[in-house]
């Protein structure tokens, strides 16, 4: 191997393999949660399906992005930041989709066909720690903007605990209201899924806030 083959070994190629995944990982996470909304907002059953499947399409897309995000940790001696906070953040960020895929999936299989209010302004909420994430995770490739980035995992705080008050309210509802045992564990399993995504964003702040604090 040459001297210059060895160089270029430890030139750091961060910028053009994991910031691009996760951006695009982030991205995703806006889509499928996009997707949500607007399924847990239509009324027709067959588009409802339609739109549960482009969930799983995108949710296994995510899953492709955090899987070469985790190959890259092990090929390339240099990384942005620490490994184990690149690691934690992909997780994050994979685990939004899943629970976002995972509440879908059980409407589905559940064959919810009431979107009550608790179930509209969660999946809204999860857009909105969506769109924040991805800001967030866009300003990490050089760190300058640190208060856009603090700014954002800020919001993505206010939502999970909108999201705690709103499952909460919504599980005290079911106890109060729901006779049928088996539609409130139907209703208590989305609604904790939901809520999770949620959980999931927040970590994924608290990594990225953990990064700034390391490179401050």
């Amino acid at each position: 191997m040459s001297l210059n083959s060895i160089f270029q070994y430890f030139v750091p190629k961060d910028k053009k393999i994991f910031f691009p995944l996760f951006e695009q990982a982030a991205s995703n996470v806006v889509a499928i949660a996009t997707v949500l909304v607007e399924a847990v907002n239509t009324a027709n059953p067959a588009t409802r399906e339609e739109m549960f499947k482009q969930i799983d399409k995108l949710e296994n897309r995510g899953d492709e992005l955090t899987h070469q995000i985790y190959l890259e940790l092990g090929k390339n001696f240099i990384t942005p930041f620490d490994r184990e906070d690149i690691h934690a953040l992909a997780t994050a960020i994979d685990d939004v989709a899943d629970n976002i895929q995972g509440a879908a999936n059980r409407m589905s299989l559940y064959r919810i066909d009431e979107y009550n209010e608790h179930i509209r302004k969660l999946s809204d909420l999860i857009l909105q720690g969506s769109i924040d994430l991805e800001k967030a995770v866009r300003e990490l490739k050089d760190l300058r903007n640190v208060r856009a980035i603090a700014d954002s995992c800020i919001r993505i705080n206010s939502v999970e605990n909108q999201a705690d008050y709103v499952f909460d309210r919504a599980v005290a509802d079911l106890f109060l209201y729901e006779k049928d045992a088996i539609k409130l564990i139907k209703y208590k399993e989305i609604l904790a899924a939901l809520e999770n995504a949620t959980d999931m964003c927040e970590d994924a702040a608290n990594v990225m806030e953990s990064i700034l604090v390391k490179n401050a």
